[in-house]
């Protein structure tokens, strides 16, 4: 049977590649007293709070569980419009507003929607893998652009008009990103629009780790900049519900209509029971539980950084946000005359029994200097990690 060159294209999840052969050693160990420590994938060790709990088992038992609308229940949409008021200051209608089935629906549906076979869409590298498979599936490229430490390894506005070409359609940035946890600059976002806005493109944001933000001066959304852009944002980061597969994205009104007659033929609608979940995420009490919990993913980025730099695995750029620490391998592989950070992974997992990520997955410029540790583990478990390392090191 013939494989598509399009799905040809697309190369492995490395991430989850790597917590297979994890998850196979953890299960060979099992019975040792040295268990793996997962810091490899960027998932919260927190649940959902008691009352989406509740809610999630209330809609089962009142049997809510009918098809939505493809775009979301409408109060549910209400609810996120009320909450950028609240938490952002910033008015975003509901009518605006798409409930996805997770923020990779969001993002798919942004690209089928926008981009034309042979549309180039730029981004920075180091970036997240997703991101640009998603523009491949939609018959578009990917154009990753080398970034710095200086530049918070983010895209600069300069770095985006001088790679805009005649098929260039827009750019899609992350603000915090995956893998670096680094926002980018909100008056450097007003001018990359603008360059974008005047050359007729479009501004895709992810904004999935921004109520993760722990500097004010990063933590808000491009949404107060123009209509035009369009936010991608998700209910498992900041909301602890990522097996719950809810989503959404903030588009322009004239979009809503394509974007829901996509939905409605690629997946009809979100989650019945997650959305009715969601929606107790909105009250007091879930909200305070939200802070506390960001107060405590902020708690273990303070610890965990230094201790990384004291072991001579720097981390370039302070994470601003998310619970990311993007690491400079390099001295580590030569002290243990391993050829870059696939290799430094693996010798990590097999022998000091800590699961991280390589930065293959990421991107070109960094890819083989640069390991992603994710910091969403317990304190305790990042304490195990660095008493490891420091072993090992």
């Amino acid at each position: 049977m013939q494989i598509s060159s399009r799905a040809r294209a697309i190369e492995p999840f490395y991430v989850m590649e790597v917590a297979k052969a994890a998850a196979a050693l953890a299960r060979d160990a099992a019975d040792s007293n040295k268990p793996m420590v997962f810091l490899n994938i960027g998932e919260p060790d927190f649940t959902a709070p008691p009352l989406v709990q509740v809610a999630a088992e209330r809609a089962i038992r009142n049997g809510q569980s009918q098809y939505t609308p493809a775009i979301g229940l409408d109060a549910l949409r209400e609810r996120i419009s009320a909450w950028y008021a609240q938490r952002f200051k910033v008015n975003v209608p509901a009518s605006r507003i798409v409930v996805t089935a997770g923020a990779s629906a969001a993002l798919q549906l942004a690209c089928l929607a926008l981009i034309e076979p042979g549309h180039e869409i730029l981004m920075p590298d180091p970036s997240y893998p997703c991101n640009r498979h998603f523009v491949s599936a939609a018959d578009g490229r990917a154009v990753l652009i080398p970034t710095t430490a200086d530049a918070r390894y983010q895209l600069s506005a300069d770095q985006v008009v001088a790679a805009w070409g005649p098929n260039t359609r827009g750019v899609l940035l992350a603000s915090p990103s995956n893998p670096t946890g680094t926002s980018i600059d909100p008056m450097e976002l007003h001018r990359i629009n603008s360059a974008v806005q005047q050359r007729g493109g479009i501004t895709l944001v992810d904004e999935i780790y921004l109520p993760l933000s722990f500097e004010s001066q990063y933590g808000q959304t491009a949404l107060a900049l123009d209509d035009s852009i369009i936010s991608i944002n998700s209910f498992s980061k900041y909301f602890n519900m990522t097996g719950w597969r809810l989503g959404w994205m903030v588009v322009p009104e004239y979009l809503v209509p394509t974007i829901e007659r996509l939905a409605q033929n690629l997946y009809i609608c979100p989650s019945t029971i997650a959305q009715h979940a969601a929606l107790a995420c909105f009250a007091p009490e879930s909200l305070a539980i939200f802070e506390q919990r960001r107060a405590e993913f902020k708690a273990r980025r303070d610890f965990f950084i230094p201790q990384l730099n004291a072991l001579g695995l720097h981390v370039p750029v302070m994470p601003d946000g998310a619970f990311y620490a993007w690491a400079d391998c390099t001295a580590a592989c030569q002290h243990l005359g391993l050829n870059g950070s696939w290799d430094f992974a693996f010798e990590v997992m097999q022998r000091a029994h800590v699961a991280i990520t390589p930065g293959r997955d990421f991107g070109n410029a960094q890819g083989n200097a640069c390991v992603r540790f994710s910091t969403a583990s317990s304190m305790e478990q990042l304490q195990i990690a660095v008493e490891r390392l420091h072993s090992l090191l």
